[in-house]
């Protein structure tokens, strides 16, 4: 795999920490703890983070079958550079203002909004109403908690797409998957921890500048890395 167990699992602890630290799914997960159970804020949340996690290796891993060794190895190195000078100029541009959490706070205030009962139906609910709705609630919502479901759904959708999750499949392509899955799992349950039982105050105080120079420099220094492995065995 060209890598360790233990420098893969290093490189993917890094990375998915400065990456997930002042994410939207941070925030997700801060705001939540603050109305509901931290339990099943965490357990939904980060349950979300740790499928995500084992897709994105899965897809890296299957990248080298799909592509030669050769190819994916150049993928992720222009990935790392990518990201690196990405993250720099989001780092050197960011005014210093979290807009990432006043977005997130902006949505879940509209989407609470729009589910909260009314007053009225509030005082007409009854016993038999309420085992009513419970006939009537979705399969999943029967089994697990409403407030789980919906940590997880907010978390998986806004990490889809996102760059730590093709940062994820490109390190996997190219070092130990193993070692990524729980590099990246490990650096999810602590970021998502932080999260829920720093609540907003943390939050609010990241310096998303900082996170992202310093999430910048890592990516940067992956891509010199490659290229160096690259020499090594040309």
């Amino acid at each position: 795999m060209g890598a360790s167990l233990m420098e893969a699992f290093t490189k993917s602890l890094a990375m998915t920490i400065l990456s997930e630290i002042g994410d939207k799914t941070f925030f997700v997960a801060a705001i939540m703890a603050m109305r509901h159970p931290r339990r099943l804020v965490l357990a939904g949340c980060l349950g979300a983070l740790t499928v995500m996690t084992i897709i994105s290796v899965v897809f890296g891993w299957a990248a080298p079958n799909l592509l030669s060794r050769k190819w994916t190895h150049v993928i992720t190195t222009v990935l790392f550079f990518g990201f690196g000078f990405w993250s720099l100029w989001e780092g050197i541009t960011e005014e210093g203002e979290s807009e990432e959490l006043a977005e997130v706070e902006a949505k879940l205030s509209t989407d609470w909004k729009d589910n909260a009962p009314s007053k009225q139906a509030t005082i007409k609910g009854s016993k038999v109403e309420d085992d009513n709705k419970k006939q009537q609630r979705p399969f999943f919502t029967q089994f697990f908690s409403p407030i789980l479901l919906e940590a997880f759904s907010l978390t998986f959708f806004g990490e889809w797409g996102d760059k730590s999750q093709i940062a994820t499949i490109g390190l996997a392509a190219d070092i130990n998957p193993f070692g990524v899955v729980l590099g990246g799992i490990l650096g999810q349950a602590l970021c998502t921890s932080a999260a829920v039982f720093g609540g907003k105050s943390l939050a609010s105080r990241i310096s998303e500048k900082m996170v992202a120079i310093s999430g910048g420099i890592l990516f940067v220094v992956f891509g010199i890395q490659c290229l160096m492995m690259k020499a090594e065995n040309a």
